[in-house]
């Protein structure tokens, strides 16, 4: 997936208020949107480098949005949004070997009061599949951890996942990890204890897990590889 339009460097000074940022563009200092609603832990600090895309909507407010920054070692996709969009892509194109082979995929799939990002159907040999997309970016002791803050949305999402299983269907949770200086993923349990827990329970009632890197960087999000996927 290629930048379209293509990307601008720039240098972050600071994120406020969860949805805005500012950044240097040479000698000017303009304020671009963040659609990101995690605490961004390890993903910005002030003066590291990022990259920003410019809307071609001519009425819209904030024209500039925040799509990576720059450690020094790696581009962290920092937009949440960008992960479906590459898991979509991946089922797709038969990137994702344990969702290749349905015909059909339904995005935003409601499922009582909630939604579920895909849905899969339509497979020779393999029951339906409910997929839920989760975008990591957190980076501690060394491993990509999940979530970044106590998330009661993405509890909700494995209570559902649990249920979705008991009924027959395959319940598929998967990471796309936006950063390329890890080399596995783990639940962060220091962060969201009950997350955590449940996921443990999840994996026993037989709720799938799996983890796909992102290569990225300023031309585009390629397809990188599978990670594995620690509980402990």
């Amino acid at each position: 997936m290629q930048w379209d339009p293509p990307l601008t460097e720039a240098i972050l000074i600071k994120r406020y208020k969860r949805f805005l940022a500012d950044v240097r563009l040479g000698s000017d200092t303009t304020t671009v949107h963040v659609p990101n609603t995690g605490s961004m832990t390890g993903c910005w600090e002030p003066e590291w480098g990022c990259a920003i895309s410019r809307s071609t909507n001519p009425t819209r407010k904030m024209p500039y949005t925040l799509e990576l920054t720059h450690n020094g070692a790696s581009w962290i996709g920092v937009n949440t949004g960008t992960a479906n969009k590459l898991a979509l892509k991946w089922i797709q194109d038969g990137l994702i070997p344990e969702l290749s082979g349905y015909d059909r995929i339904t995005p935003e799939k409601k499922v009582r009061g909630s939604r579920i990002d895909f849905f899969l159907d339509s497979h020779p040999s393999l029951p339906a599949a409910y997929v839920e997309v989760k975008s990591v970016t957190l980076k501690l002791d060394g491993v990509a951890q999940f979530p970044d803050a106590v998330s009661e949305r993405a509890q909700k999402h494995v209570t559902e996942l649990i249920a979705l299983k008991c009924e027959g269907f395959r319940a598929v949770l998967l990471y796309i990890v936006q950063r390329q200086d890890v080399g596995s993923v783990r639940p962060a349990a220091s962060i969201d204890p009950t997350y955590a827990a449940l996921l443990r329970e999840a994996t026993k009632a037989g709720v799938e897990v799996l983890a796909y890197q992102a290569d990225l960087d300023l031309h585009g999000i390629r397809f990188g590889r599978s990670l594995p996927v620690s509980l402990a």
